[in-house]
């Protein structure tokens, strides 16, 4: 466990100035999503119109996520007759559209930070190999020619390691809130427009 613990430490070492700041943007990335994962949880899943059927007989989901619970916001409200319902449900689901929106442009702004922060780091390394190429010291005090190849690698490494799959699980999440904003969407039309009771056909 210490030879793991030491070879990473001589990794972020090797990096230099610019690897300190791509751990922290690690750490905050996958934070971020972590909770965009939990806040964007559905709740249910079944369509919005079966599950406004089952609240009106009584039916209450299990599960906690967005649509249950603006579902049973949207409830208290259209039991209370309120004229001009949607507005209403606009305001009662303002902090669930919020929710589910929250560290978007954070995580957006990390992914595309990062690999700019790895070419920080590729341009310092080439500047210290050049310097070194002037003395023809391969090694050195600051690294020499190894040393700033080994960085302008690793920095690039780096960035692209905290990017892809940050921009890739970002995506997903994407278009999971805008489906999620899709069928609140389709809450609201239900609630607001009467639905009617369904009769079996007779022969």
């Amino acid at each position: 466990m210490s030879d793991v613990i030491q070879q990473l430490l001589g990794y972020f070492q090797s990096g230099g100035y610019v690897m300190p700041p791509l751990l922290v943007a690690t750490v905050v990335l996958w934070w971020t999503l972590g909770y965009r994962m939990m806040a964007l949880r559905r709740g249910s899943l079944r369509s919005p119109r079966v599950m406004v059927d089952r609240q009106m007989q009584g039916i209450l989901p299990t599960n906690q996520g967005v649509l249950t619970r603006v579902l049973k916001k949207g409830m208290k409200l259209r039991d209370q007759n309120l004229p001009d319902l949607r507005r209403y449900l606009d305001d009662a689901f303002a902090e669930e559209a919020n929710e589910i929106r929250k560290y978007k442009v954070l995580i957006t702004t990390i992914v595309l930070v990062a690999p700019l922060l790895g070419l920080l780091g590729t341009v310092s390394g080439m500047i210290e190999t050049f310097d070194s190429l002037g003395d023809m010291s391969l090694f050195s005090q600051s690294g020499g020619i190894a040393g700033g190849i080994s960085q302008a690698l690793i920095t690039t490494q780096m960035g692209l390691a905290v990017s892809i799959p940050g921009l890739i699980v970002n995506g997903i999440l994407d278009k999971k809130q805008k489906t999620l904003e899709i069928e609140m969407a389709q809450l609201k039309d239900y609630l607001c427009c009467p639905i009617p009771d369904i009769q079996p056909k007779t022969a």
